[in-house]
């Protein structure tokens, strides 16, 4: 995580990003904003939800297992991305010499998070809990879900910048990492990659968010989403400078995943809706 100097203090409150020191307990920044995604949306959508007949409790619900399958399903991807290390290990199970040192390795191996992954488990997740839960019409709480995938994910990429787990190529106009883990971060003017995302998410929602109170593409927000975010996802991997996320042949891994989640969009705004029977 890089690090950069900038402090503040407030009654034992310190701040230093990439890292919050709240009383001898150290939180990582992009860990902050996630959790501070996580309570907005929580809070907001569901409210947003309820102006349109979705039940608030529900709505929670679904994105609180959403929430759940996405910490799962970023940390798995993570790992899968780094398959090369997570083979040595397979490889490497008998001579490893206590349970301390297998869980060491395996937390290097899946301590990060690829969103795709989250995002994926996310909705599997959410879609279970509907399946079970809600017995009529679904499409208002699929397309809540959709206004609250950019929101959260908003927060996300700001936590990603100040953190500096992930960082930009090289450019003149950016900014610079002197104490990042990743040794080849440091030192050199870095676009910020993380921030135009955020942008553009927080942007993505706030068109999805007024398409969702007019009613417009009723049932069909998801399928937008799936048609926007991975295009600018796909050009924005070529603005980052960090190899570890995997690729597969000339693309990487989110690249790759992104055609597939592009097409699944279209797909989505081709059928017609279906309301299920009450």
């Amino acid at each position: 995580m890089g690090r950069v100097p900038v402090s503040a203090f407030l009654n034992g409150f310190r701040i230093m990003i990439p890292e919050i020191h709240i009383f001898n307990r150290t939180l990582s920044i992009y860990g902050v904003m996630a959790g501070v995604g996580a309570i907005v949306c929580i809070f907001l959508i569901p409210a947003i939800g309820k102006k349109r007949g979705a039940d608030y409790m529900r709505a929670q619900m679904m994105l609180l297992f959403a929430g759940l399958g996405a910490l799962i399903g970023g940390h798995i991807l993570y790992g899968i991305t780094k398959s090369r290390d997570l083979i040595l290990l397979i490889k490497e199970l008998g001579s490893i010499g206590s349970f301390k040192e297998l869980v060491s390795r395996l937390a290097v191996i899946f301590g990060g998070a690829v969103f795709y992954g989250g995002l994926i488990c996310a909705l599997i997740a959410g879609a279970i809990y509907l399946a079970v839960k809600v017995k009529k019409d679904r499409s208002v709480y699929y397309d809540l879900g959709a206004v609250a995938i950019p929101l959260f994910h908003g927060f996300g990429r700001i936590g990603c910048f100040l953190g500096g787990c992930c960082y930009g190529v090289e450019s003149k106009c950016g900014f610079v990492y002197h104490y990042s883990l990743a040794e080849g971060a440091n030192g050199v003017s870095r676009f910020p990659v993380q921030l135009v995302e955020a942008g553009l998410n927080f942007a993505l929602f706030f068109v999805l968010l007024a398409l969702f109170r007019k009613k417009k593409l009723d049932g069909k927000l998801l399928g937008l989403y799936f048609v926007t975010y991975p295009v600018y996802r796909f050009i924005l991997e070529f603005f980052r400078g960090d190899a570890y996320r995997g690729f597969v042949g000339p693309l990487s891994t989110s690249q790759f995943i992104s055609i597939f989640l592009f097409a699944l969009g279209i797909v989505l705004l081709a059928l017609p809706r279906r309301k299920e029977a009450a």
